[in-house]
């Protein structure tokens, strides 16, 4: 569920910008104008030309830029991950009654058993305070939307930018070695947030390891090389981020067994919900027991008819 709300953000930033770089309108000569280039392109190239007079480039001020835009978010996206880690330890607590409901809600033949099992599993969340998106939420992503905007039109029609060469890379033109890079970045990140969880858990996401790295490659090999920089640097970020969380893991484990000492895991009443395993049973039982009634039935006639 996680990584399908990162992807998701993710998937809706990529869409956002593209749809919106459209708004950017160009005369004659390709020179750019309208409301949206004013308020993002030539706000990202005043940004970027003020910083690169104190870090002697625009590489190093695109590097610069992206620190300072995940330092201002460290505090947030760590607050993010270590709830998120909360939940994932809530999760363990509450794995046997969620394995009996899965296995109800897939074996049940109507309607109104599936409703059954599904306002109960909605209820074991919500009576343990677990939350149904594992505690990630879009902010961090929608804050470095503009970020993202204001970059990528600042490169797109700035000619300092575009043409600005940085390590033997052109800023304006694609990198596929950057995008490589940032897939991996992010492949690492994936990696190192499955440390320290049960082999259960790590079996669950490894399909969906992949997902969220590749995603960030597709974007980065159709981008500029400027945004291939701001990718692969918050990916490194982002491999922080995770090792920190990793650091606190086994305090925040402790932290959840406590708090379950103190206040146990909400059970649900099993009695009260449907078993289709139970009603299979009765059913298959059924057919024997009328066959033994028949079966006497039969030897009661026929000892009418030996005395008649």
């Amino acid at each position: 569920m996680k990584t399908i709300k990162r992807l998701s953000a993710l998937a809706m930033t990529g869409s956002l910008v593209l749809l919106l770089s459209g708004c950017v309108q160009t005369d004659k000569s390709g020179k750019p104008y309208g409301w949206y280039y004013d308020l993002f392109g030539k706000t990202g190239e005043n940004v970027m030309n003020f910083i690169a007079k104190f870090v002697g480039g625009y590489g190093w001020a695109l590097i610069v830029l992206t620190v300072l835009v995940r330092l201002v978010l460290l505090p947030l996206m760590v607050n993010q991950m270590r709830k998120s880690t909360t939940q994932q330890e809530k999760m363990n607590l509450i794995k046997p009654q969620l394995k009996e409901l899965q296995k109800r809600q897939k074996a049940a033949k109507t309607p109104e058993e599936q409703a059954a099992t599904s306002q109960a599993m909605m209820s074991l969340y919500r009576d343990n305070g677990i939350s149904m998106t594992g505690g990630i939420g879009c902010l961090p992503f929608l804050i470095q939307l503009p970020v993202f905007a204001a970059l990528y039109e600042a490169i797109r029609f700035s000619p300092e930018l575009s043409k600005t060469v940085f390590f033997g890379i052109k800023l304006g033109d694609k990198n596929i070695a950057l995008a490589l890079l940032s897939f991996v970045a992010y492949i690492i990140q994936a990696l190192l947030s499955r440390q320290g969880l049960p082999k259960e858990q790590q079996k669950q996401m490894q399909a969906m390891l992949f997902l969220s790295p590749i995603f960030i490659l597709v974007i980065a090999f159709q981008a500029p090389a400027g945004l291939g920089i701001y990718f692969f640097i918050g990916g490194i970020f982002a491999c922080i981020q995770t090792l920190i969380i990793n650091l606190y893991r086994p305090k925040i484990r402790q932290e959840v067994a406590e708090q379950a000492k103190q206040n146990p895991p909400k059970q649900i009443n099993f009695d009260e919900l449907p078993n289709p395993d139970a009603d299979q049973s009765a059913d298959q039982a059924k057919p024997a027991s009328t066959t033994k009634t028949e079966n006497k039935n039969r030897n009661r006639n026929a000892g009418k008819q030996n005395r008649k």
